[in-house]
């Protein structure tokens, strides 16, 4: 009865685990699992495109201190930006040719550059990675905030369900989340893509003075003058616009054939639909007078916000392109889910991390890496209480820092063939690529060192020191357990067996019986305390033991009990196996520990079987093994005394 018992409740696990996550897929399958451009835009490029709604936003907030006169600032801002992002663009185009197999920061400073950048490449990206979770799950709630102010006290509430549910869908597959995710993508590029055109068209035929349907809040007065300083803070906050642009080079290996073309034309159309996007609201915010809001004040209101009411006013068009930005910014995070698990696996590969982080899980994507992801990000969103503008400082540095090691890779790449052609050409293009993201995350972590830049400064260097020890701890123990030779026969003596036995039980009974039959040593172990009372079992073992067993023509166990002088249980067990082994050197003692099989997970934090597996693992030597014997049947627990 209990068996069949837990046969249906392994089968209702079955089905619960392919209702949440969807049936096991077999390694076979995967080729059914890759994604064109039009599903490849929503898992890899909303990172990208979401920066739309946060990158101007978050230059527009350092520009406020200057009022009205700060919006004369925003285009050529963005336009700077928009070059950069281009020429990025192009160097990882040429990325994709060369590294077909997945050409991301990591692969390509690690052959080009070396370990050691590789390794910085790769610290870098795990911190964007994280960053970027937390930045675009803040943000969507953010935009719902501005449409549904009572929402905002619940804002870590909020950041931390929507993670969850995040975790879940990319559990289920990339191709999953690649139809699931079409909608809110295109529907948000399409709200924000109309609101622009009307925008402009409003623009150009008022003379460049449009008047607003719902007018954006007053800007205050100007505070501070106009400084190069102010432009260049500025300046770096907008950079954050330009994350997520990688993401399509770290996994080309996920799109279908042809692999380059679809992998390049989601590239490119992902960097045309944000140039496009950044450029129209730099236009139309200048235009309508647009800027930003204290972050986090009762009277905030998103830059979209605003933006949307100004052009379009507050009918069911906003309320459907504000449900659009916060569907698009919230599952943005998608990005890095697609991407971070890669990463970990690369350096899996490479022994910085463990190997579980290198295997795919029932649907073919990297659990461990998935889980870790929504770990951090969870820690980060706590930290600083879901407020995407507190995160911002630390978000572009570690995204920018992969692009220029990315392409000063790509840059020594292509030195290695100048006699293929146009290698010259490409050499040069991810020079400047190089180059201009070198200047840029300069730039971004000069300005935003005193805002919390100087934590990715020292986090990334420590998380390098981490991998690498983590490496060296790997390689020791690899080493320390390698062998070349063939299976050495020669010492095959018969183990010591030992069995912790807590009263005489059908539990007890099996597990001895069980370690008779492995050797004909058998030491019998009971830890006597005096706070729980229990019968001495040396007054019945004659009798319940040892004639069975001559009966038999087998030996009798020996017992051996311990009045456990500080009321343990369970270190004496240890003592007296780690005894055993110094009075038999070259002997294995086998402690065979006998345990009921209990139908609920939360019974086994009390059991003592489960407890002292883990003592004898921690706190054994080389020559005790552990070995349970479970026992299966219904009202067990009632027989089982403390066992």
């Amino acid at each position: 009865m209990a068996e069949n018992q837990q046969e249906r409740s392994g089968r209702a696990s079955i089905r619960f685990l392919d209702f949440l996550f969807g049936r096991r897929l077999a390694s076979n399958e995967e080729r059914q699992q890759r994604l064109g451009p039009l599903t490849g835009i929503p898992v890899l490029g909303l990172d990208a495109l979401a920066s739309a709604a946060y990158g101007p936003e978050a230059a527009l907030t350092l520009l406020l201190p200057l009022g009205l006169l700060g919006l004369n600032y925003i285009e050529p801002i963005t336009l700077v930006i928009v070059g950069v992002l281009i020429l990025v663009a192009i160097s990882y185009r040429q990325t994709i040719d060369a590294y077909p197999d997945g050409g991301g920061s990591y692969t390509v400073a690690k052959e080009n550059l070396g370990n050691r950048w590789g390794l910085l490449a790769g610290a870098a990206l795990t911190v964007d990675y994280v960053l970027n979770v937390a930045v675009a799950i803040s943000s969507g709630v953010a935009a719902v905030g501005s449409a549904f102010p009572p929402l905002l006290p619940h804002t870590l509430t909020i950041c931390l369900t929507l993670l969850a549910l995040l975790v879940i869908l990319n559990l289920r597959g990339l191709r999953e989340v690649g139809f699931a995710f079409m909608a809110p993508t295109y529907l948000f590029v399409g709200c924000l893509l109309g609101t622009l055109a009307i925008g402009i068209a409003k623009t150009i035929l008022h003379g460049g003075h449009p008047t607003a349907v719902v007018a954006p809040p007053r800007l205050p007065p100007p505070q501070e003058a106009m400084t190069l300083w102010v432009l260049v803070r500025a300046f770096a906050n907008g950079c954050t616009a330009m994350t997520g642009v990688e993401a399509v080079s770290n996994a080309v290996p996920i799109f279908r054939e042809p692999v380059r073309k679809n992998a390049k034309l989601t590239l490119m159309s992902i960097i045309g639909i944000l140039v496009v996007i950044l450029a129209g609201i730099a236009y139309v915010c200048r235009a309508y007078g647009v800027g930003a809001t204290e972050p986090g004040s009762r009277d905030y209101q998103s830059v979209l916000s605003q933006l949307v009411g100004a052009v379009i006013g507050r009918g069911w068009f906003y309320y459907l392109s504000m449900a659009a930005v916060f569907s698009v910014l919230a599952l943005s995070a998608n990005t890095s889910f697609a991407g971070f698990p890669r990463v970990c696996r690369l350096m899996a590969l490479d022994e910085y991390l463990p190997e579980a982080f290198a295997r795919r899980g029932r649907r073919l994507v990297y659990n461990y890496g998935i889980a870790t992801l929504a770990i951090l990000a969870t820690i980060l969103l706590v930290v600083f209480g879901g407020i995407t503008d507190r995160l911002i400082p630390l978000f572009a540095i570690g995204a920018l820092l992969s692009f220029t090691l990315s392409q000063a890779g790509m840059v020594w790449h292509w030195r290695r063939q100048l006699n293929e052609p146009r290698a010259k050409r490409s050499m040069w293009i991810n020079g400047l690529g190089a180059a201009a993201t070198g200047i840029t995350v300069l730039i971004v972590m000069v300005s935003k060192f005193t805002e919390g830049a100087w934590v990715t400064v020292l986090l990334v260097p420590v998380i390098m020191l981490a991998l690498l020890r983590l490496q060296g701890y790997q390689h020791r123990r690899e080493s320390a357990v390698d062998s070349h030779r063939p299976l050495d026969c020669h010492r095959l003596d018969m183990p010591l067996m030992v069995v912790p036995v807590f009263g005489w039980t059908r539990i007890t009974e099996k597990a001895l019986l069980f370690a008779m039959r492995l050797s004909p040593e058998v030491h019998a172990v009971q830890i006597l305390t005096p706070d729980v009372p229990e019968q001495n079992l040396s007054e019945h073992w004659t009798r319940l033991v040892e004639i069975p067993a001559r009966e038999a023509g087998m030996t009798p166990p020996s017992l051996k009990v311990i009045c456990s002088k500080y009321r343990e249980l369970l270190r004496p067990v240890v003592t007296y196996a780690r005894q055993l082994t110094r009075e038999n050197p070259g002997r294995v003692v086998a402690v065979v520990v006998p345990e009921l099989v209990e139908r609920r997970w939360y019974h086994y934090f009390l059991s003592y079987a489960t407890l002292l597996r883990g003592m004898l693992l921690l706190h054994g030597n080389p020559r005790i093994v552990v070995i349970t014997v479970p026992w299966y049947g219904a009202g067990a627990h009632k027989s089982q005394g403390r066992g």
